[in-house]
């Protein structure tokens, strides 16, 4: 069994390369935990590290502006207070933490940092001008996940939040020791220790594998209460979903919400019931069962709306509820949820899934979904790591545990050195093969299973393992190059993918001058022999060249100068557009450097050997 220290080990290791100080350690920690707990990168958020002197009560801001074309009807800003290592003391550091938070937003601390106090200028116009569907969420995040008495503290910070700045307010917690529970799973086939978890419900009809029934309101939250009291984390309940909560955000999430809210009574009318699986199931008085290792399969967004909804207005605080609280709490107990309880067994994996594909099927697929469900992935990962010896993740967090399993288990075999997060191939993938740097920039949903990239990537006859190990050499060459947040040149900051697509381009370029096919299988062979040949930095060399002419302000043909850009003037809009790098309409100056490097580079030194190495390839 892997165990969690030998995990946290290889989880921080990256955090505390290069004796980073003890400010940089506390963003590096934020950051990690954002990526590794919800998917929260600079493609889905904006995200402000502001920890250090000054800062608050708050290390790190992550806006999440709304979206109407992508469903998202309201904005959300989460606040994380990072407590790396020993920083959290126990309950009472929360509590003064809390405090400081609560004096920053209602502007009671002075001497703020300047990064602090023009976010601290963003939330106050946000709580001013906030509606029924913004979210300000304040999450404490640490290396072992809160104890009872610790999470009994941040729940009094969730009523004192709510008392000043409404019902918009809410807290969570995430851990180290979360990501670890997630992926302990994969590496040990099981969820770890037998969690048992109790639901009172009716059953009306039943199998060996299924039993039916209807479970009141309340009993669905007290059975998620008491999943999350044990297991510490609220998402390992739907870590066998196809996808995570898509939020109140979405019309489907609304209609849920609103339901509860007015008509408890009728939900059972209303909604199509949700699809529970477990290893084991036994039966006690009064309609209890104990479910061991139960997983929410279709009903992720029936149960967290109900979760929402029943955890705002019970677990508010108060001692003397309203005349109309108690009687919508007496109309709650009337509204039911039809349950069907599958029986899978502890080695029912083929059962699992596919009762989790068939129950979902209905439903359009959310932005949320796990490529570890996919069946090619499933396929492609043993033949993926023994063919290239390269460890391909599809579970954030699974380099980490298996890293920490090689260490315990140092003779193992096979031994891996190095990784590839597969959804961020897919993006490598896009942003070269498919030209498509805006969208894997500026977006993650299309690179989800059921995204529109997705299905043209995975749909594609000739894509595969060769494909996945060609994007993964075009990120490793792209990592060589200083691309991303804190990039000593100021011209790699935003354009990882925009680099990708020109390295793909001038590839191409070799392939037409030499008379051969240009099909994206033979873009992989090419990439991947230049690899192998030690080729492809020359190609890295010229890419980077056009990217840093391109971004340079007042260079002839630089990215200022273009016609779209110089209508908004919005750096990030312009880089994360669909319509970059496809046309001379968009941005003819980036055609024009292209079409420039690709002249030079046709005629380098390195030519020779380069063309040499893609006859024989291709």
């Amino acid at each position: 069994m892997i165990l969690f220290e030998e995990f946290e080990e290889q989880w921080l290791e990256e955090i505390r390369a290069d004796n980073p100080s003890t400010t940089q350690l506390g963003n590096r920690f934020a950051q990690k935990i954002l990526r590794d707990w919800h998917e929260i990168d600079e493609a889905t958020a904006e995200i402000i590290l502001c920890d250090g002197a000054g800062d608050g009560g708050i290390d790190a801001a992550v806006f999440v502006k709304a979206d109407p074309a992508e469903g998202i009807e309201g904005s959300t800003w989460i606040l994380v207070q990072s407590k790396y290592g020993t920083a959290l003391s126990g309950p009472n550091t929360i509590t003064l933490e809390a405090q400081k938070l609560f004096a920053t937003l209602e502007g009671k601390r002075a001497s703020l940092s300047s990064l602090s106090n023009e976010l601290v200028g963003r939330l106050k116009t946000f709580l001013s001008n906030m509606g029924d569907r913004d979210k300000l969420e304040y999450v404490v995040a640490t290396s072992r996940k809160l104890d009872d008495q610790e999470h009994e503290y941040l729940n009094n910070v969730r009523v004192l939040g709510r008392n000043k700045f409404g019902d918009c307010f809410d807290t969570d917690s995430v851990s180290v020791e979360t990501i670890y529970n997630k992926v302990r799973e994969e590496e040990e086939k099981v969820v770890g220790p037998q969690l048992s978890v109790k639901l009172t419900t009716s059953v009306t009809a039943s199998t060996k594998e299924l039993h039916i029934g209807a479970t009141t309101l309340p009993n669905v939250f007290a059975f998620m209460q008491e999943y999350k009291s044990k297991s510490g984390d609220l998402d390992m309940l739907y870590e066998k979903n196809v996808r995570k909560f898509l939020g109140n955000k979405r019309k489907v999430n609304k209609g849920i919400e609103k339901t509860i809210e007015t008509n408890p009574e009728r939900f059972g009318l209303y909604n199509n019931g949700i699809t529970i699986v477990a290893e084991q199931l036994s039966h006690s008085t009064g309609g209890e069962l104990s479910l061991v290792n139960p997983f929410i399969v279709n009903g992720c967004q029936t149960t967290r709306s109900i979760w929402s909804v029943l955890q705002r207005k019970l677990n508010a605080g108060g001692s003397a509820p309203t005349e109309k609280q108690k009687e919508w709490e007496e109309r709650l107990k009337l509204g039911v949820v039809v349950t069907k309880i599958v029986l899978v067994g502890a080695g029912g994996e083929a059962l699992l899934t596919e009762t989790t594909r068939y129950t979902n099927m209905q439903n359009a697929v959310g932005e949320k979904d796990f490529i570890a469900l996919e069946e090619d992935f499933r396929t492609w990962v043993p033949a993926f790591n023994n063919r290239f010896g390269v460890f391909l993740e599809i579970q954030r967090g699974a380099w980490e545990a298996r890293r920490a399993f090689q260490k315990q288990n140092p003779t193992v075999t096979p031994l891996y050195s190095e990784s590839a997060n597969a959804f961020d191939l897919l993006k490598a993938y896009a942003a070269g093969w498919l030209v498509e740097p805006g969208i894997a920039f500026g977006k993650n949903p299309p690179f989800a299973p059921g995204g529109s990239l997705f299905n043209k990537i995975v749909n594609e006859p000739s894509f595969g393992t060769d494909s996945l190990y060609a994007a993964y050499q075009l990120q490793r060459l792209a990592g060589g190059y200083g691309f991303g947040r804190g990039a000593q040149k100021q011209s790699r900051g935003q354009t990882r993918y925009l680099f990708m697509m020109v390295v793909i381009d001038i590839v191409k370029d070799c392939l037409l001058y030499l008379g051969k096919n240009r099909t994206n299988i033979d873009l992989v062979k090419a990439v991947q022999s230049l690899a192998d040949s030690d080729l492809l930095r020359h190609v890295g060399d010229a890419a980077i060249q056009v990217i840093d002419d391109y971004m340079t302000s007042g260079a002839e043909d630089s990215i200022y100068l273009e016609p779209e850009f110089q209508k908004t003037n919005d750096l990030n809009a312009f880089l994360k557009s669909e319509k970059l790098g496809k046309s001379d309409e968009f941005s003819p100056n980036l055609r024009t450097q292209l079409s420039m490097a690709k002249k030079i580079f046709r005629k380098g030194e390195q030519a020779i050997a380069i063309n040499k190495a893609l006859n024989e390839a291709i």
